[in-house]
This record gives structure tokens, C-alpha cells and sequence, in this order.
């Protein structure tokens, strides 16, 4: 299979996380506001354990105090956002079951579309709030440092991938 066409899923926590570092490098600030992309799109190998995160923040030679409210920051949005999630694959799961029937019902359809944009609504203002508390604890020079590294990182994270 063509390494351009297979589908990249990354799970939910990886996604929020590389949607935060992206948003933050860009230089985020409080007048800013980006969406969160929808559950089920590439946004980097940024979540999980924190790793990747993690070096960003050496990048940027953040203090101890400054990691302690990020990994706070983060992990109260991962809370607040994990039966979003779960929601989210419950609804995938219905989806993938009515495109199996032998007749696809349309409105059953556009409800499934709508329950969805609902719930990425709702991720989006919650890490849109995570991304602006994580705006007030970094400087302006480290939001700066960030969005340079993370221009640089941006052609290996993309790959061969058109931009959206």
C-alpha cells in the first residue's frame, strides 16, 4: 500500500497533546485561537507519555515550575476531554455499522455527522482554554523558540503529506 494513503490514527490523548505543542510553537497567544483537528487526523507523535513533549520544553530550557503547571495543564485536559473521546468512538463504531447495512439511511447519517462536529466542538474549546493557560506560563521568548523548532521539525512531522 502506498505509505501516502494509509491512514494515520493516533490515539486521542496523542493527538490533544501535538495539537497543544503545534498550537504553543506557532506562538499562541491570548488573542490567538486555533481548533483542535478533528479526532482521527495525523497532528504528530506528540501525546502519550510526554516524551517528545518533554524535549520540546528542554528546547526552550524550561524551569522546573514551568513543567510542573504544563504537565498540570495537560493532564487536567486529558481528564476533561477522555469521555469525549470515548463518546467519539462509540459514534465511529455506529457510523462504521450503518455504512455496512445494505441500505445507507441518510439521516441517520447526518446525525451521526452532527452528534461528531458537537463533540469536536467540545475538544476544541477545551483545549483552546489548555492552550492559553499553557500561553501564560511559557515567555514570549520560549512561545518564539518553540515556534522555530517546531518550523523546522514541521517537514519531518508532515512527511510527503499535502497541507490541509
Amino acid at each position: 500500500m502506498n505509505s501516502m494513503l494509509r491512514k494515520i490514527h493516533l490515539p486521542p490523548t496523542r493527538l490533544m497533546l501535538a495539537t497543544l505543542v503545534l498550537a504553543v510553537a506557532s506562538g499562541v497567544t491570548l488573542t490567538s485561537a486555533y481548533a483542535a483537528p478533528p479526532h482521527g487526523m495525523a497532528g504528530g507523535p506528540m501525546m502519550g507519555d510526554g516524551r517528545h513533549f518533554d524535549r520540546m520544553l528542554d528546547a526552550v530550557n524550561a524551569t522546573a515550575d514551568q513543567r510542573t503547571q504544563v504537565k498540570a495543564i495537560m493532564d487536567g485536559a486529558r481528564s476533561d476531554t477522555r469521555s469525549v473521546h470515548d463518546s467519539m468512538k462509540a459514534l465511529h463504531d455506529q457510523e462504521r455499522t450503518l455504512f455496512t447495512q445494505p441500505t445507507v439511511d441518510a439521516r441517520a447519517a447526518e446525525t451521526l455527522r452532527a452528534q461528531k462536529m458537537a463533540l469536536h466542538d467540545q475538544v476544541s474549546k477545551r483545549m483552546l482554554q489548555a492552550k492559553l493557560e499553557v500561553s501564560r506560563v511559557l515567555t514570549p521568548e520560549q512561545r518564539k523558540q518553540l515556534a522555530d523548532r517546531m518550523a523546522e521539525m514541521r517537514p519531518k512531522m508532515m512527511g510527503n503529506r499535502p497541507p490541509l
